[in-house]
C-alpha cells in the first residue's frame, strides 16, 4: 500500500479500490471488453455507483450510461466510477462537475470541476482540459488528481501525477512534466505575487490511478518503470536535492532535466 496524505478526505474515500464489490466489477469490465463492448451491447459505462448521485439534474441509476455533455452530482457518502472512451474517472462525494464533448460523442474535450473531487486517468489525445475556479490545465495522456475546497474560496488542488500537463491560473503558465505525483495549488488570490504554488501530494493513492488505467488498458509510469517515487509533489521518481517545483521557477523557465 503506497504511503498517502489526508487533508479534509477520509481513509474510506481514498481505499475505494479495496473494496469487494469494486473488484468484483472491475473484474467484469475488464473481462467483458471494456469501453468498447460496452457500447456495443449498449451496456451502462458506469463500473461501479455506490450511494446517490445524480445526471442532469435526475437520479443516477447503474444501469444508465454517462455520455459526454453530461452534468453529474455526487452525494455525501456516493462515490461513482465510469469510463468514457480511453479515459477513467472516480468521482468522490459532494462532488459537481460537467463532462464536455470532444470531436466526437465517446472523446472529452473538457472536465469542468465546480466543487469536490475527481481521481482520472486519460489516454493519449488533444485539445482536452480539466478547469476548476481557479486552474486550467491542458493534458494529454496522463492520470492526474483535482479537487477544489469551496470553504477556502475555491483554492484548487492538482496533482500531475504522472504525464505532462500545462497549467494555466491567470498570468502563471507552467509545463508540468511528472513521473511520480507534482502537486500545484490554484490559489484564488495572489500568493507571493503567483496564482500556481506547490503543493504536496495530497488525498489520493498510486493504488487508486493504477486501477483507473487498468480499466483503459493502460499502466501508470511507475508501473512502468518498475518502482515508486518520492512522494513529496516535486514529480521526480528519485530525490533531487536543489531542484525547485515548476511552480517556483522564474516565470517562462523549463525544470532542467526535460
Amino acid at each position: 500500500m503506497s504511503r498517502h496524505e489526508l487533508q479534509g478526505r477520509s481513509e474510506n474515500e481514498v481505499l475505494w479500490f479495496q473494496r469487494r464489490s469494486f473488484l468484483s466489477a472491475a473484474a467484469a469490465w475488464t473481462a467483458l471488453g471494456g469501453f468498447v463492448a460496452a457500447q456495443a451491447q449498449q451496456r451502462s459505462n458506469i463500473v461501479e455507483l455506490t450511494g446517490d448521485a445524480l445526471i442532469n439534474g435526475q437520479r443516477l441509476r447503474p444501469q444508465q450510461t454517462i455520455q459526454t455533455g453530461d452534468q453529474l452530482e455526487t452525494g455525501p457518502g456516493s462515490h461513482l466510477i465510469f469510463v468514457i472512451g480511453n479515459s477513467s474517472f472516480q468521482v468522490r462525494q459532494n462532488s459537481r462537475l460537467a463532462v464536455e464533448r470532444g470531436a466526437t460523442l465517446n472523446a472529452v474535450s473538457l472536465l469542468r470541476m465546480l466543487t469536490g473531487a475527481v481521481v482520472s486517468v486519460w489516454g493519449r489525445g488533444s485539445n482536452r482540459q480539466i478547469t476548476t475556479p481557479t486552474i486550467t490545465a491542458g493534458i494529454r495522456g496522463t492520470g492526474v488528481y483535482t479537487e477544489v475546497f469551496p470553504e477556502q474560496s475555491y483554492r484548487s488542488y492538482f496533482c500531475n501525477c504522472y504525464g505532462t500537463v500545462e497549467m494555466t491560473a491567470r498570468d502563471d503558465r507552467v509545463l508540468s512534466r511528472s513521473d511520480y505525483h507534482q502537486a500545484f495549488w490554484g490559489e484564488p488570490e495572489p500568493k507571493d505575487g503567483r496564482m500556481l504554488t506547490p503543493a504536496r501530494a495530497i488525498n489520493h493513492t498510486d493504488e487508486e490511478l493504477e486501477y483507473l488505467a487498468r480499466l483503459v488498458d493502460q499502466r501508470t509510469a511507475w508501473q512502468i518503470a518498475g518502482k515508486r517515487g518520492v512522494k513529496d509533489g516535486m514529480g521526480y521518481m528519485d530525490e533531487k536535492p536543489g531542484q525547485m517545483h515548476p511552480a517556483e521557477m522564474p516565470r517562462g523557465t523549463t525544470a532542467p532535466g526535460y
